[in-house]
């Protein structure tokens, strides 16, 4: 049952992005009704799993993602539609899971960031911008930059979110016993 329950759990997450990406790729947005269903699945499929834990647990997910990005959003450094997709996905997922997804996000996410940016702007531009950054961290003095354009980039951070939970699931000790178990079961 505890197999069937993970499995459950990660074919659903697994769906959800797919659903994301497409949205935040081509929209720039997260449908508000993705995320709240995603909560509302979150909350039943751990209490039916897992019983009162179980929905412990997707409360305890819920809100410590809502904690660690609520400040990100408030400083305008990812969007609310990332934040409710990641509070959603949150109420799934074990504490370690989405602690090792959110940091493994923030390193996908300055990645993909990088090579939009280079995509976007083109290299001379883009090398403009970072060495004028360089300069101002050097000379511990913001300098106005005179081409503000690059503020203008919109990074659509669900592919990082997604990349961020992927990487976590292929370092998690469950996650991995689940494949080993798979792998056995099918192959053997």
């Amino acid at each position: 049952m505890e197999n069937l329950g993970l499995i459950f759990k990660l074919s659903i997450i697994f769906l959800v992005f797919l659903i994301a990406l497409y949205f935040d790729l081509r929209y720039q947005r997260i449908p508000n009704l993705l995320c709240f269903v995603t909560l509302l699945l979150g909350f039943m499929v751990q209490y039916y799993f897992s019983g009162w834990a179980g929905l412990f647990n997707a409360f305890i997910g819920a809100g410590l993602a809502l904690v660690i990005l609520f400040p990100a959003f408030a400083l305008k450094l990812l969007g609310a539609g990332d934040v409710k997709l990641m509070v959603a996905i949150g109420s799934f997922l074990t504490v370690q899971l989405l602690l090792w997804s959110l940091i493994y996000a923030i390193i996908a996410g300055a990645i993909t960031s990088i090579f939009l940016a280079l995509y976007k702007l083109g290299w001379q531009r883009f090398s403009d911008v970072l060495f004028h950054y360089l300069r101002c961290l050097y000379l511990r003095q913001f300098i106005r930059a005179s081409d503000q354009t690059f503020l203008k980039l919109k990074v659509p951070y669900a592919p990082a979110l997604a990349i961020g939970w992927l990487w976590a699931c292929s370092q998690n000790s469950e996650v991995l016993a689940l494949m080993y178990n798979l792998n056995t079961q099918v192959g053997g």
